[in-house]
């Protein structure tokens, strides 16, 4: 085995000033390291191993290291709120999200309660009141997850585009992950199964699983659904592989259902690794017959998308990739759109993430890394110096606001539509997507299962570059938290700019914002649609928003009247109540975030998001 310092491994990463430059250390988008795997097999004769890197070890200065005692506070009151302004508790809905985005905070939800569970059992031992307590409250919140499940217009999305599809499958594994972990902490040495009861009382009473494991089959049966349905978006004959964004359109391939089908198949693999399928189903699918499917769906998944390019020169993902028709038998991916969003940097971590927990190559850490440095230098800010690049009070003459570095300015996050107050309800929720992708890509490395060739030194040394880069992320998550909770009105609800507030309440439009809106070969069809031309074809126009649709066999006659009912307040939703305490604060004519949609259940969810990840990514566990 070769073993050699590399500077540019994980260091180059970590932003050290002894080893990266000040235009940061790059890696080219794609390249494979032969690092020393884990496990999966003996190692190859020539490999690097894992340096630790150095860290500058900013994360544990006072400031940074821990949040204070209302970290936890913070993440609560933002679920709460969540909760009380736009959960229908009748109908187990979010009544004001669309159908993908209701799964997204559904999502979120179930991750912010395994965070719950993870900082509430250690308080447990304090008595049996406080552990009955944060069982009571952990058990209400699920419900909820679980009333969801049949609030979830699934019939619908089965006929929505492969991403909306997609999202069904994260959500519910999600949950999953929730059910075994709460069940691991507080139930251990109970079962897991959803249906086991001994017949024995006295067997009965230590062995029944957690009642939450009720709901587990049902939980994967609509991801394994899902996953099913979302197979027929994969396609080798146009650009040699990849998925299909939308049936019902011109093909394209976007990043964002391709990321999320790698995380969804990795997911399927992680929690029903013994799902089997018909051998020639699996060949006509392109996929090694040799793996298993779920495994070998994400590992190809994740070749076609580096080997087809979907990265700008700044390191961050571009939008996806259309296939020329102005020329004959064209099947090339080969006409690329340049836009770029923040959950296309997202999502994938969770791919990374998983591919490396099964697989044990450190490669796909590193990826992981590379494209999250890139999204923090892209909103504009200074990792040597842990602080914005620019003054967010000077800005450059003749403009209103610091400079856009690509994905924000002033260090903080930022989709392009903020600023100008025109974010549609999908742009909405995208910044909640990448900081709950970025929590799970910086859970700390578990222990993986020991195989014959497995390397206890090779696997220590990923996890502390993985937990020492993961901890250099801490301030910049810091500073965007602070930002975002600066925008929250009278009721805790968070805007959807989180720089509103640092750059003085400036309302700007399009035109002022300090963005190029009309870049070349870049369409932002998530807030405008898709135009009519003939890159995106003119017989048919997406829109982002709400996707409607009444089942043909649906009688209206035969639901029932309930005009003649004074509707009872304590079980609507509180958004729909007309109670003086509910009522929305007389809105401030100097809140940016007040334009456009304004606050919502998907900003909120994206405040949610946040503020988890910097619990997270700040806790002793490290």
């Amino acid at each position: 085995m070769v073993r050699r310092s590399l500077a540019g491994c994980f260091a180059g990463l970590l932003f050290a000033k002894s080893i990266v430059s000040a235009s940061g250390l790059r890696f080219p988008p794609g390249k494979l390291r032969h690092y020393c795997p884990i496990t999966a097999g003996p190692s190859p004769q020539v490999c690097i191993s894992f340096p630790v890197p150095p860290t500058k070890l900013e994360a544990r200065s006072p400031h940074l290291a821990h949040v204070d005692g209302q970290g936890l506070q913070e993440v609560f009151d933002a679920l709460a709120v969540m909760q009380d302004n736009y959960y229908d508790a009748v109908n187990g809905t979010w009544p004001t999200s669309i159908d993908w985005t209701g799964a997204v905070v559904e999502t979120i939800l179930s991750g912010t309660l395994s965070t719950l569970t993870r900082s509430l059992s250690s308080k447990h031992a304090a008595g049996d009141a406080q552990m009955k307590q944060g069982e009571n409250l952990i058990s209400s919140l699920y419900a909820q997850v679980v009333h969801s499940f049949f609030g979830q217009n699934a019939v619908a999305i089965k006929y929505q585009a492969y991403d909306d599809i997609l999202w069904v499958v994260l959500g519910w594994i999600e949950a999953i992950k929730f059910v075994r972990l709460h069940a691991q902490l507080d139930y251990p040495g109970t079962g897991h199964s959803c249906k086991y009861m001994a017949r024995e009382l006295s067997q009965a009473l230590p062995s029944t699983p957690w009642h939450g494991f009720n709901w587990f089959c049902t939980f994967a049966e609509r991801a394994r659904e899902f996953w099913d349905l979302a197979t027929h978006g994969w396609d080798t004959l146009l650009c040699g592989g990849g998925m299909i964004w939308n049936p019902r359109l011109v093909p394209y391939k976007n990043a964002i259902t391709n990321e999320l089908w790698i995380a969804a198949s990795v997911a399927m693999y992680e929690h029903f690794p013994n799902d089997t399928f018909r051998e020639t189903w699996v060949a006509s699918k392109g996929f090694p017959t040799t793996n298993p499917v779920y495994l070998a769906a994400a590992v190809e998944g994740y070749k076609w998308l580096k080997d087809v390019n979907m990265t700008n020169q700044r390191g961050l993902y571009v939008d996806g990739y259309h296939i020329d028709g102005n020329k004959p038998n064209n099947v090339k991916c080969d006409v690329r759109d340049e836009m770029v969003y923040t959950y296309n940097q997202g999502v994938i971590l969770t791919g990374q993430r998983g591919l490396w927990d099964v697989t044990g190559s450190p490669w796909y850490l590193e990826e992981g890394h590379s494209l999250i440095q890139s999204v923090i230098k892209a909103t504009g800010w200074d990792a040597f110096r842990n602080a914005p690049v620019d003054d967010a009070h000077a800005p450059p003459p003749g403009q209103l606001l610091p400079p856009w570095h690509g994905l924000g300015r002033g260090g903080i996050l930022e989709e392009l539509c903020d600023a100008s107050g025109t974010c549609s309800q999908d742009s909405q929720t995208f910044k909640g997507i990448f900081f709950h992708h970025l929590t799970a890509f910086c859970a700390p490395v578990e222990a993986v299962a020991h195989g014959p060739h497995f390397s206890a030194e090779e696997h220590a040394q990923v996890q502390a570059a993985h937990v020492k880069t993961c901890r250099e992320y801490l301030g910049w998550v810091r500073h965007n938290a602070r930002a975002a909770l600066g925008t929250r009105d009278q009721r805790g609800r968070f805007g959807m700019w989180w720089g509103a507030n640092v750059f003085s309440r400036l309302a700007v439009s399009k035109f002022t914002d300090g963005i190029d809106h009309v870049a070349p070969n870049s369409t932002d069809y998530r807030n405008e649609g898709t135009p009519h031309d003939a890159v995106w074809g003119g017989s048919g126009k997406w829109e982002p928003g709400p996707y409607k649709m009444r089942l043909t066999c649906q009688d209206e006659s035969t639901q029932p009247a309930r005009s003649h009912r004074v509707p009872d307040e304590a079980n609507r939703s509180p958004e729909k109540r007309d109670d003086d305490s509910n009522k929305s604060p007389e809105k401030r004519d100097d809140d940016p975030n007040n334009r456009g949609r304004g606050r919502t259940v998907e900003t909120q969810a994206g405040g949610l998001a946040l503020l988890r990840a910097y619990w997270e990514l700040s806790q002793e566990r490290w």
